[in-house]
Formats: structure tokens, sequence, C-alpha cells
């Protein structure tokens, strides 16, 4: 089984912002060693005659041909927005100092 620990996971998860319990830590050490064995049974299997791919069969475009058709003016799209400025919607700040 591959060597992910406790502590690999904190470290992670401190990363990435994000709070896990003792019991989170615990369960997901497990989980992720889990997920790096099975990848690694999938690297040893696939040889260089082995083409990569990410769908069992081709994919074909299901969209339509994009055409330009009239267009919102600036003041147009505006005109429902709660608050612009400047020719612009103007918005909350989400982050601090940024």
């Amino acid at each position: 089984m591959a060597e992910i620990n406790r502590e690999d996971v904190a470290h992670l998860a401190r990363l990435a912002h994000i709070d896990m319990s003792s019991e989170e830590l615990d369960r997901m050490a497990g989980e992720l060693a889990v997920i790096v064995d099975s990848i690694k049974s999938v690297s040893e299997v696939a040889g260089d005659d082995v083409p990569a791919t990410s769908h069992p069969i081709p994919l074909s475009n299901v969209y339509r041909d994009d055409v330009a058709g009239e267009t919102l003016s600036n003041e147009e799209a505006l005109a429902g927005a709660p608050d612009n400025a400047d020719g612009r919607f103007r918005v909350p700040a989400i982050l601090d100092g940024e």
C-alpha cells in the first residue's frame, strides 16, 4: 500500500486551507493511499504500445456553429444591473486588499 500518512494529509489540508478533524485526517490517509495504489496499478499495465486515451470511444462535436448575432450595447447590458460604474458592472469585493 502507498505510504501516505496522517501528517501528509494534514500538510496537504493546510496547503489547501481545509480544516479537517482528526478522524477525517485518518480516514483520508487511507482513502488517498487506495487512490495512489490504483493509479500505480494502471500505470504498470499501460505500456508504450497502449495509446493514452481519455475516452474509450471517439467523441464528436455536438455543438452548433458559432455565429455572431445581435448583441447588446453597453448601456443595454448595464440597464438591469443593480450597480455600475464607468461603464462596468460593480460588484462587492470578495478578497481583502487584492
